[in-house]
């Protein structure tokens, strides 16, 4: 048995499980049981050596055989922007027909109020569909023709029925906005209600009445509880476009009331194109590196550290320009002299390049050992960089972006490029930290167990395995990216990620032994017992 220096006594006990403590299982069996004191794991061992520090007033759970991880940390999800509109969408991550999801909206247009929006806001894509398309107008409009409808799939496209057309104000004489078109029939030029790129799609949402402070804290909350449930104990936030301070008042609302149940970690974005040097140093300048507590902490700088180094879904020709190179670099060294990490959106290998060169550039005067710089996707990284990567001693957040668009971006990149998008294998031999993540709530679903699946099987919705055997990991290995590997991010892997002695007493009880069921059934994994810091954030009642 294992246990943290001190008084041997514990005030909560969860025995008889299977307890996965992260990282390499050591000799003998494994622990049954866990002791947790003032919201940290005081032992784990048997269920009989764990029962030895029981005192009078011990709260005992009986985990009934459950296996028991340490919590997940999602290492790239939008939850902050996509946490304020939870509670007034759908989602569609496990839809597998069209028809079911139609269902979902006429129902949502049962209940919904006069002429209140219904809409589904990315995390989905037509290829897991039977029929392997989004629906049309007329379907919209069939199933909802007295609410507006939206619905978009990840940020390829989105749909609007005729009703959320006028409540938008767009008709045939609409001008398309910059970064975004609405098509039109190309033989009555009347819109389609499909629209494309950035720039429609804001104009859409834009138009979408926005919540009170109240509501949008409620539904924050509501997203958090919905996490839990999935088994997430923490979130490392990674900005993203739009994102100014105001954004984060509904999270920090939450905090300042103790309703904040999940460990949040927030990398923050520049807001707005040829301002990132002054609001980055902003940021830096008022807020130390690492400011907050066990809850809330400011981690970094990104994914947005500059627009023009942004190489969006790496499916369009792009090359980061000597200007922009310029301003990457001055935000990276005022970083690095500030001690604050940068974590940096880059899928395809050209920009991954310039941003080394940046990086390398500052490194010959402040060291980045250290500094946890990180790149997020890096799906065509090279082995030159990777090496180039390593060197710098940054790391790498792996999402499962690629679990919808992996027939795009082959098509895109060429025939077997994703055998080796991306090189995990090859990473894991240059020893690059790595952390794992969803990128939800738009461009992913924001469900860790398929994200866990694309990892471990190299499988993408539409059934396809492209990833060579070789770049798939154990599943031990990609569970430790989704733990002490993303708490890495913000410098908390000895305290969070392993259910070891001195740790926060952060864990989830699983509903299927994740190291046993099927590679078919992982998806489908939730918690029946999570627990934050020693407190019960979500239960099922199944456990006791």
């Amino acid at each position: 048995m294992s246990t943290s220096p001190g008084p041997a006594h514990a005030d909560q006990f969860f025995l008889n499980g299977l307890v996965w403590t992260g990282g390499e299982r050591g000799p003998g069996p494994e622990p049954t049981a866990l002791a947790v004191r003032d919201g940290r794991i005081v032992a784990c061992g048997s269920d009989a050596e764990i029962r030895e520090l029981a005192g009078g007033r011990s709260t005992i759970v009986d985990l009934r055989g459950r296996r028991v991880v340490p919590g997940l940390i999602d290492g790239h999800m939008h939850a902050v922007r996509g946490g304020a509109t939870w509670e007034s969408e759908l989602r569609w991550t496990d839809v597998p027909d069209l028809r079911t999801a139609l269902a979902t909206i006429h129902g949502a247009a049962e209940t919904a109020r006069p002429g209140e929006w219904i809409r589904v806001v990315g995390g989905w894509h037509p290829c897991q569909f039977a029929e392997s398309r989004e629906p049309t107008r007329a379907e919209l409009d069939a199933v909802a023709p007295d609410h507006p409808v939206y619905v978009q799939a990840l940020y390829e496209v989105a749909v609007l029925n005729s009703a959320a057309l006028r409540a938008a104000g767009i008709d045939a004489t609409t001008s398309d906005p910059p970064g975004g078109h609405f098509e039109r029939d190309p033989m009555t030029g009347e819109l389609t209600g499909r629209a494309f790129g950035m720039g429609a799609f804001n104009r859409i949402l834009g138009a979408i009445p926005p919540a009170t402070p109240d509501r949008e804290k409620r539904s924050t909350a509501a997203m958090l509880a919905d996490l839990h449930a999935l088994g997430l104990t923490g979130i490392v936030d990674a900005g993203g476009f739009g994102m100014p301070p105001e954004r984060y008042e509904s999270l920090f609302a939450l905090w300042r009331d103790g309703g904040l149940s999940m460990r949040m970690r927030l990398f923050l974005s520049a807001a707005d194109p040829g301002q990132e040097y002054r609001q980055l140093e902003e940021w830096m300048r008022h807020t130390p590196p690492r400011f907050g507590d066990p809850m809330l902490r400011f981690a970094g700088i990104g994914e947005v550290v500059h627009y023009g180094c942004h190489d969006f879904e790496g499916l369009e020709e792009f090359s980061i320009s000597d200007d922009a190179a310029k301003e990457l670099y001055r935000i990276s060294y005022r970083a690095a002299e500030q001690g604050w990490p940068v974590n940096i959106h880059a899928v395809l290998d050209e920009s991954i390049d310039r941003i080394l060169t940046c990086w390398e550039m500052v490194n010959e005067r402040i060291p980045l050992r250290g500094l946890r710089f990180s790149l997020s996707h890096a799906d065509r990284i090279s082995p030159v960089n990777l090496r180039r990567l390593a060197a710098l001693g940054a790391g790498v957040v792996l999402d499962d972006h690629q679990v919808f668009k992996a027939g795009f971006s082959e098509a895109a990149w060429g025939d077997g490029a994703m055998a080796e998008a991306p090189r995990i294998a090859d990473m894991i031999a240059a020893g690059i930290p790595l952390a794992a993540g969803t990128d939800a709530t738009r461009a992913s679903s924001h469900n860790p167990w398929l994200s866990l699946w694309w990892l471990i099987t190299g499988n993408s919705a539409d059934g396809v395995a492209r990833r060579a055997a070789r770049h798939r990991m154990a599943r031990g290995r990609a569970l430790e990216c989704y733990t002490a590997g993303s708490a890495w991010l913000s410098f908390e892997e000895t305290s969070r990620g392993r259910l070891r002695p001195g740790a926060y007493a952060d864990f989830a009880v699983l509903s299927e032994d994740y190291f046993a069921v099927p590679e078919d059934r992982l998806p489908w994994i939730r918690s029946e017992l999570t627990v934050v810091g020693g407190e019960i954030a979500h239960t099922t009642g199944t456990v006791a």
